[in-house]
This record gives structure tokens, C-alpha cells and sequence, in this order.
């Protein structure tokens, strides 16, 4: 959609249902490079990592830049872009496993920041790589009920903040980033069939287990020996293991439920975690790896931000046509996951005609 466009909201229907409008995006302006690791860290083997992992570069935050920060450029973007009126916002749904503070909310500082209406509802969820796909059904919930005609969902992680410099595994994966979605009611269902999936007892896989109110002495201990000294701790091989086996049967679980099958959807969008971990996954599921993009090469694993990069870019190259279905995926720290179906009915998604 052009600058000059206006955002314009559906008429309210008898039954409203959440419709994915447009997506903004904001990265930091400091990247990251392997090549840049190479020189700092030249006994690390960064063309086998970056042969596992399918990262070339990350997105790094500033020191003293914040989770809070990147979703209010994304939301700045988001309203500039798309010409949306800051008062039609009727809710602020925030995901983040970097907030600025214990408390307050984020969500809370981004309302007033952000300039939206007292009268907007604002909530904070820590969830990571399944969080977008929570977010959606949230604000879909939202919709369903009345409670609320249009949702910003704002998902934004600043991982770099508890990794060591010197920590091989985490520091050539994650990247930060911010997305900003706009939800809005529409007359006709476009995300539909979610499920959800928890076990806790993978709390120690990925955690950072200081800065809350645990004592030290009662905390998680990581399920292996903790390699580096930052303070997120990553046991790769588990979550790889955990996927492989848990994700292809949500999908399987939401396909019969909607009496679908695998050739009936256009593009498996997962959480962008590494390229051996989907490559794997798209062989255990027996799909195409073209119906199942990966695309992070410039960014990295972004966590909660992964699937709405993605879902923008693929709009930007014409790749998500109308009536479509799709299926959305995230998986990863909880252990937490989720999925659903969608269709991408959002008239600024579709080639406009010359």
C-alpha cells in the first residue's frame, strides 16, 4: 500500500472476525555481520555455522535500547505508512521477553508514548517464538467478543541484551527486532483452527533464570552445562528434538480437525529458528521446502518477530495470493507452541493493478 493510502476499517458485521492488515517493520540500524565475528573471533568455524544456522547477519540493539523502543518506531511506521488514526486503536497487546521493567506494563508506557486514547486497553504477554501466533488469537478473541474493533499487536525482543559476547551458539542466531500488526474486525473469518500446546517440564532447554523474583539458590538450572557466560542459556539439541517431534503432529492435529489436507495449503509459515531445524522439520513432514520459506538470512532468529517479517515480506513479493490458505506455526521457550489457519484477505497484501 502506498503512503498516500488510507487504512480504512470493515464495516461492522452481526459476527466480527480478525483480519491481518498491514505489517511494519523496524530493525536497529547497528548489523551485525559473520564477518564481523570472524574478526573478533577468528577460531570460530562461521562458515559451518553459518551453513547450520542460515544466518549471514543479525540486527543488534543499541546499548540503552530497548524492546520498548523498536515497537514504538514499528507502530510510528505502522501509522505513517498506513494513515491510521491513533484513536481508532482500541487495544495494545505487547509481546516481549525484554521488557523495560518488572513493572509497569510496557504496553502501558508504549499507550502514552504512542499518544492512543485512555479509553485503549493494553496488555503484556511473555511469550517468545510461539507468540505471534498467541497474539492473533488474542486479539482475534477480542474482536469475536465486541470487546474491541481494532488491535495493535506489537511483538519486540532484545535478546542480545543477555548474551556474552564470547557465547559461539547464541551470538550468531539471534537478532532484534519489531513488528507492528494491525488486527481489524472484518465480515469474513481469515484465521481459523488454532491450537495450542505447553510443557512446562522443557522450562530448562531455554531460560534466563535471573532478574526475577526466584531466589538464585531456587532457580531452574539449565538442563546441560552452561558453555558461556551469558545469561540466556540454549540447550539446541532438545528444541531441535522437541520440534521435530511436536510441531508436525499440531499440524497434522489441525488439518483433520478442519478436515484438510497438506496439498490443500499454499505455505507452511514457521518461526523462523534455523535453517537446519526447518529443513528437518520440512523432511520429517514430507513438504517441499519451497511451501515452507526460510527467510532470515539478513536478520536472524528475531523471536516473537519472526513470522510477521515473514508474512511481510512474502507479501511484498506477491507470494500470499487471495483465498489462499496457510497454515502459521511458532514454537520454542516454555516449552510453548502454537498454530492456525490463515487467509491472507487484506485487499493492501494483493499486486494493485498499473
Amino acid at each position: 500500500m502506498t503512503s498516500d493510502s488510507r487504512f480504512t476499517p470493515h464495516p461492522l458485521a452481526a459476527v466480527s472476525h480478525a483480519l491481518i492488515g498491514p505489517i511494519a517493520i523496524h530493525l536497529p540500524e547497528r548489523i551485525e555481520t559473520n564477518e564481523d565475528l570472524r574478526r573478533e573471533h577468528p577460531d570460530w568455524d562461521l562458515d559451518q555455522i553459518a551453513e547450520k544456522t542460515g544466518i549471514l547477519q543479525r540486527p543488534i540493539a543499541a546499548e540503552g535500547e530497548t524492546a520498548s523502543d523498536l515497537a514504538f518506531q514499528a507502530a510510528e511506521k505502522l501509522f505513517a505508512t498506513h494513515r491510521i488514526d491513533r484513536s481508532s486503536i482500541d487495544f495494545v497487546l505487547f509481546c516481549t521477553q525484554t521488557p523495560d521493567y518488572p513493572l509497569p506494563t510496557t504496553s502501558c508506557l508504549l499507550q502514552d508514548r504512542l499518544g492512543l486514547s485512555v479509553n485503549c486497553g493494553a496488555l503484556d504477554f511473555n511469550l517468545g517464538c510461539s507468540g505471534y501466533v498467541y497474539g492473533l488469537a488474542l486479539a482475534d478473541g477480542l474482536i469475536r467478543s465486541g470487546a474491541a474493533r481494532q488491535v495493535l499487536l506489537l511483538t519486540a525482543e532484545t535478546y542480545s541484551k543477555y548474551i556474552d559476547p564470547d557465547d559461539r551458539s547464541l551470538r550468531t542466531i539471534f537478532g532484534d527486532a519489531a513488528a507492528a500488526t494491525l488486527l481489524t474486525a472484518h465480515s469474513e473469518p481469515s484465521l481459523w483452527g488454532f491450537q495450542f500446546g505447553t510443557d512446562g517440564s522443557g522450562a530448562d532447554t531455554l531460560l534466563v533464570s535471573d532478574g526475577g523474583a526466584r531466589p538464585a539458590a531456587d532457580a531452574i538450572r539449565p538442563r546441560h552445562r552452561k558453555r558461556w557466560n551469558s545469561r540466556l542459556y540454549m540447550d539446541g539439541p532438545s528444541l531441535i528434538n522437541f520440534t521435530v517431534e511436536a510441531i508436525p503432529r499440531l499440524i497434522d492435529e489441525i488439518l483433520a480437525k478442519q478436515q484438510l489436507t497438506q496439498p490443500q495449503i499454499h505455505r507452511f509459515l514457521m518461526h523462523q529458528a534455523t535453517r537446519k531445524m526447518l529443513q528437518q522439520m520440512a523432511q520429517r513432514m514430507g513438504v517441499d521446502e519451497t511451501r515452507m520459506p526460510i527467510d532470515m538470512e539478513d536478520v536472524g532468529n528475531t523471536v516473537s518477530c519472526t513470522l510477521p517479517i515473514l508474512i511481510d515480506r512474502l507479501r511484498k513479493r506477491g507470494d500470499l495470493p487471495a483465498g489462499e490458505t496457510n497454515l502459521l506455526v511458532g514454537f520454542g521457550v516454555g516449552l510453548s507452541w502454537a498454530g492456525c489457519l490463515w487467509r491472507d484477505n487484506w485487499p493492501g497484501s494483493q499486486p494493485q493493478p498499473l
